[in-house]
């Protein structure tokens, strides 16, 4: 690895997200030399915001130049699991957009090439690690404030903007599902809720009721989980109205045996302006916490792993545990609505 300033490329630019992915790691001090992406379209915006960075026309550039460390990623969703397979066998971490694979024999390849190189394969669950609301809520309740985590209610709402997706936003193939795709978030912060590595799926489902249209979009997803004491519900789905000031109204509601919390990640409907709204009712009070300086460590702790091959950042285990509960609660999920097959 190289022994200054940790270099990092991009391959994929498919999804948004890649810009917070490249945001985060820059911010925390590496140095962004590259990336690489075949569509002129995406590229156009994306090298308006990183002018100095260079677009690299084939991949293998990337992954056989030995003096960069990392590759991030925004690509299809099913492209994401075998481009992470070669970057790691190039000798490369991996830090990818959710969902960081789409199959579970995608899941049994990234493991094995994992546990055979020792790179880093971690997923960038945004929702969690770039929320700031999130990030305190998580150090409350590890400091007790709530008592016992009993149970978890994520919600991921999204505005589906259907004229300008692209053709694999609407292939289950290519975007993994509904519960795979959005619910990444849920889940992953389930488990750091619960503090355990492994979850049970107790019930899932996926539906199309709103886009008849569109029979290969899931508009609407639910899973259960169970780990030890803690339950916890994920819904997501793809009805934001145009009212919203946002793209979505994603909470979560953390329920303990002395207290609960909420978040309101994104927007606030009682009426303050902005993101990272936390509120904790406990027994003395209704507290509003404020969140705007709450430091978010992830991209210094990922950059710390990479040089010191350490696991500050996110547990490699818990990662990829995320990811099968994910694809499981994905692959028993009843159908209903318009979904091919489902039932009515």
């Amino acid at each position: 690895m190289n022994d200054e300033r940790i270099r990092f490329a991009a391959i994929g630019l498919n999804h948004n997200h890649i810009y917070g992915q490249v945001g985060a790691l820059v911010g925390a001090g590496a140095e962004f030399v590259g990336y690489h992406a075949p569509e002129d379209d995406l590229v156009e915006g994306f090298a308006r915001a990183y002018p100095d960075a260079p677009r690299i026309a084939d991949e293998r550039a990337i992954l056989e130049d030995p003096t960069i460390d990392v590759v991030t990623s925004g690509s299809i969703p099913s492209d994401r699991a075998p481009l992470g397979v070669r970057v790691m066998q190039h000798g490369k971490d991996f830090l990818v957009d959710k969902p960081g694979v789409t199959t579970l024999e995608q899941l049994a390849e990234v493991r094995r090439v994992q546990k055979e190189t020792g790179r880093i394969y971690s997923v960038f669950f945004s929702e969690r690690l770039e929320n700031r609301a999130t990030v305190r809520a998580l150090d409350l309740v590890r400091a007790g404030a709530i008592g016992q985590v009993v149970q978890t209610i994520g919600t991921g709402p999204h505005r589906p903007n259907l004229p300008s997706r692209p053709s694999w936003f609407f292939d289950p193939d290519r975007y993994g599902g509904i519960l795979c795709d959005i619910a990444s978030h849920q889940i992953d912060q389930f488990l750091h809720f619960a503090d355990a590595d492994h979850a049970e799926v107790t019930a899932s489902l996926v539906a199309n009721y709103k886009h008849p249209e569109h029979p290969g979009l899931q508009d609407y997803g639910e899973a259960h989980l169970r780990a030890g004491h803690v339950h916890g519900l994920a819904r997501v789905d793809w009805y934001t109205p145009d009212g919203l000031p946002t793209w979505g109204d994603g909470r979560l509601l953390v329920l303990g045996t002395e207290g609960y919390m909420e978040i309101r990640k994104y927007c606030d409907l009682g009426g303050r302006t902005g993101g990272d709204h936390l509120f904790l009712v406990d027994g003395r009070e209704v507290r509003r916490i404020d969140c705007a300086q709450v430091p978010l460590p992830f991209a210094s702790q990922f950059l710390a792993d990479v040089r010191d091959r350490t696991e500050t950042s996110m547990s490699q285990e818990r990662c990829l545990n995320a990811c099968e509960i994910v694809l499981t609660a994905q692959a028993k999920a009843e159908r209903l609505g318009h979904l091919a097959g489902s039932e009515r």
